[in-house]
């Protein structure tokens, strides 16, 4: 499995992911269970402002899932999206953009 998480994240650097979105991506991955941004800041040892920007890019590109959690305060938990379902959702985004690209080519006569 680990040849398999290591193409992945070579997959992922090859579309722009930085070093640490790559690091809380595995880490979730790992832990398979939700984890706080606190937790993860503690366990990876970067900045909780560092962690929340990494972790809301991550989520907006769908390589996260969130669930709100509510413990005498309201929080989201965020755990990783299966290495299959990424692929998945990574497929769909490049076709897409692919798509786009084409449109616009085929429309301007290039």
């Amino acid at each position: 499995m680990k040849d398999v998480y290591n193409k992945l994240e070579g997959l992922l650097r090859t579309l722009g992911f930085k070093k640490n979105e790559l690091r809380i991506y595995l880490l979730l991955l790992e832990k398979k269970a939700p984890m706080r941004i606190t937790e993860i800041k503690e366990e990876l040892g970067i900045s909780e402002r560092s962690v929340r920007e990494h972790v809301l890019n991550l989520y907006r590109r769908g390589v996260l899932k969130r669930e709100l959690i509510q413990r005498g305060w309201l929080g989201y938990a965020y755990s990783a999206v299966s290495p299959p379902e990424l692929l998945v959702r990574l497929r769909e985004n490049i076709v897409k953009k692919i798509n786009e690209i084409e449109k616009e080519l085929k429309n301007n006569d290039i």
